[in-house]
């Protein structure tokens, strides 16, 4: 854990795009106040990036620091610290692993490689007795990973579940303020940098399920990967399915939701696993993450002692995520300056991880049905032979306005009428069965629409959502 000649910690940044860039800036503004903070001054000695020319300003202030050889960079002998905030998997993994390999501690916003290898840097820091810390590969600036396993550390956190991702937030946001469908939403987000020129990462929900993964393994002390996250994305969402969400008093949200399920064993004794899954859903209104807007993101932690904790601010962007590697790396550079270490992985539990299928969850089913006698006991019918309890059922389109109206006017031959139908709690499984089913209905024009219902802690009642 020597340092420089100088006594400073010594790092080596691999990136300099919109991020990189605050963080240079930040090293050398705040350079006395991080001398303070630590108690040795920190010293950039080396910024690598593929393109030399694409960086003016970093080549006209700090040319004499660039280079276009990451691999030698890293491999330094005066080199304390790795910064990486490239982002992708390879090379970055090989770099970081060498990194870690021969001592060197590794600040990291790299939330793909984190999802899909944690545990494999994990073990090279562990076995040199380096420090890993990624504050910055979810939620932005906002403090979240540190508390999960530090503050938290001596709960039961039971439940993760929030907005991890803000270009899906301002999309979804933008449609229910202005009504707008996703296309133009979409295009707007693009015009203000809020999204990619390719937006898949974010409206599939890849961006928040790698999140969900490393919120997972950090709360109920496992190893999730971006594969055992469940996701769908949020392209299917419309203009429709938010003015169905806003007469019903929910807002549509892209959630990641990681959950410590227990269910009754084979033996009726009590069996735990862990479900994580990243999909677009109906908020009841009155719960706080309806009312988290634009680009911000919002998670709220459960655990027993602690109650429910809210983390709320910017979840993207080059100054807020800085601002979180800039914490991390204080604590790496405390960490050698004082001779201690970070907290290691902490896998113990090694949960199962929950099929989507076994986990609970509500629908909002709405439905374009034939008007013909025997339309409503057809479609309860089916959610009955599925095993589905259904909680309401709402017509919002058609004949006259009021289900009752339905319910007296099958056969009447007024055209069809819009149904909503909205579930109590059942496994995935058998309500993804049901909607299938009720598709080949005769009775049964389309269903037009699908989305789940979460209440996320909060009584949800089955049409005001309440």
């Amino acid at each position: 854990m020597a340092r420089g000649e100088s006594g400073a910690v010594r790092v080596a940044l691999l990136g300099c795009g919109t991020v990189g860039t605050e963080v240079v800036r930040l090293i050398t503004d705040q350079a006395a106040d991080l001398t303070a903070r630590i108690g040795t001054p920190v010293e950039l000695v080396g910024v690598a990036v593929r393109r030399p020319h694409r960086h003016p300003w970093l080549t006209e202030n700090f040319g004499h620091l660039v280079t276009t050889d990451a691999g030698a960079l890293v491999a330094r002998a005066d080199v304390d610290v790795v910064v990486e905030v490239i982002g992708g998997i390879e090379p970055v993994r090989g770099w970081l692993l060498e990194a870690l390999k021969a001592g060197k501690s590794v600040v990291t916003a790299n939330k793909a490689l984190l999802a899909e290898d944690g545990p494999t840097l994990a073990e090279a820091a562990d076995a040199s007795g380096a420090d890993l810390y990624y504050e910055a590969a979810v939620a932005g600036a906002i403090p979240l990973l540190r508390p999960l396993r530090e503050s938290l550390a001596g709960d039961r956190i039971t439940r993760v579940a929030g907005i991890v991702n803000g270009t899906s937030n301002f999309i979804l946001s933008a449609m229910a303020s202005g009504g707008t469908s996703y296309g133009d939403a979409l295009e707007e987000a693009t015009r203000l940098g809020y999204a990619e020129a390719d937006p898949s990462a974010d409206v599939d929900g890849y961006d928040a399920a790698s999140k969900a993964a490393i919120l997972a393994s950090l709360a109920f002390h496992t190893r999730i990967t971006a594969s055992d996250v469940y996701r769908e994305g949020m392209r299917g969402v419309s203009a429709a399915d938010v003015a169905a969400a806003r007469r019903l008093g929910c807002t549509i949200k892209l959630l990641a939701i990681c959950e410590r399920v227990v269910a009754e064993g084979p033996d009726g004794a009590p069996v735990e696993s862990v479900s994580a899954r990243v999909y677009p859903a109906m908020v009841p209104d009155s719960h706080p993450l309806a009312r988290v807007d634009g680009a911000f993101n919002a998670v709220f932690v459960e655990a027993e002692a602690a109650g429910q904790l809210m983390f709320y601010g910017q979840g993207a962007g080059g100054a807020p995520t800085a601002s979180a590697v800039l914490g991390d790396l204080v604590a790496v550079a405390r960490n050698r300056v004082g001779g201690g270490r970070g907290p290691r992985e902490s896998a113990y539990a090694s949960l199962p991880v929950r099929p989507i299928g076994e986990v609970p969850t509500r629908y909002h089913v709405d439905l374009e049905v034939a008007d013909r006698e025997g339309v409503l006991a057809a479609i309860a019918g089916e959610f009955a032979r599925q095993g589905v309890s259904i909680a309401a059922v709402r017509q919002t389109g058609g004949i006259n306005g009021s289900i009752d109206s339905v319910a007296g006017a099958e056969g009447t031959g007024l055209g069809p009428a819009r149904l909503t139908v909205v579930t109590h709690s059942a496994p995935e499984a058998a309500l993804a069965a049901t909607v299938s089913a009720l598709a080949d209905l005769d009775h049964v024009v389309g269903v037009v629409g699908v989305l789940r219902v979460e209440g996320l802690g909060r009584a949800v009642s089955a049409l005001g959502m309440g």
